[in-house]
């Protein structure tokens, strides 16, 4: 089935993190289904370019902005700038994420900070800066790319578990605070996934992970995209401080 390009006609969407990965499959979703698309990324310029121009391929406007997450003040002038520009924000997508991982006693607390303050403060910034839009147009979907890990936790990763564990209540209390306003908010938890970070891991350890997984594979960046168009979607207007979880049956 051919994707509904009128679904998304003349919104803009912003998706943190879109160079790579789950970020780059979510942009390039919206995009076959009509938004223009805002990617947001702070290095991998060359994969920038280059989903950029996927982007375009699309007929749909685009841009990139490289812009550290983290630096409150650089997303919030970034954010004005691009209301001033084109007049509204329809949908954000928290997804930029880094790992530092260490068992507990070896992790430093630069490397706590340097997480933290990326996956979920990141997240806090983007938001801050679109809400008050937002409530002006009484209309906005926000959606954060949290984890299996935020709800299961997992061995050497106490910095990016807390991370994304943090982004669940944020979505649900922040959920409650922009319902009059049609906002919605919500979060998808991917289980393990098929990009360069899980990439990453031991080949050993991967294979004991896909084995524990029900359905023996990992997952599919455009599996989470679309888990995150629909929740950013008109037609789920009622659905709202909701944690998706897409994992092939890893964590239930």
């Amino acid at each position: 089935m051919m994707p509904d390009r009128k679904e998304f006609q003349g919104a803009w969407v912003v998706v943190t993190g879109g160079s790579r990965g789950i970020g780059r499959a979510i942009a390039l979703d919206f995009a076959s289904k009509g938004a223009n698309v805002a990617i947001v990324y702070l290095d991998h310029r060359v994969q920038a370019q280059q989903v950029l121009n996927e982007l375009k391929a699309l007929e749909v406007e685009a841009e990139e902005h490289a812009t550290d997450v983290k630096d409150f003040s650089a997303i919030q002038n970034l954010f004005a700038d691009f209301t001033k520009r084109h007049g509204r924000i329809d949908a954000l997508v928290n997804c930029a994420g880094i790992n530092r991982d260490y068992t507990f006693t070896k992790l430093t607390v630069e490397q706590w900070h340097e997480v933290i303050d990326t996956n979920l403060t990141g997240a806090f910034n983007c938001s801050n800066c679109v809400w008050d839009q937002m409530k002006t147009q009484n209309y906005g979907r926000i959606v954060s790319i949290s984890s299996v890990v935020g709800q299961a936790g997992n061995f050497g990763q106490t910095n990016y578990s807390a991370s994304k564990a943090g982004l669940l209540g944020f979505t649900k209390s922040l959920a409650q605070e922009g319902a009059r306003n049609n906002i919605t908010v919500n979060a998808i938890c991917p289980g393990f996934v098929d990009t360069g970070m899980v990439r990453g891991m031991p080949p050993d350890v991967l294979e004991k992970v896909i084995q524990k997984i029900p359905m023996h594979r990992l997952g599919q960046p455009e599996e989470i995209a679309r888990a995150v168009t629909f929740l950013a979607s008109p037609a789920s207007g009622y659905i709202t401080g909701q944690i998706i979880a897409v994992n092939g049956g890893f964590y239930m």
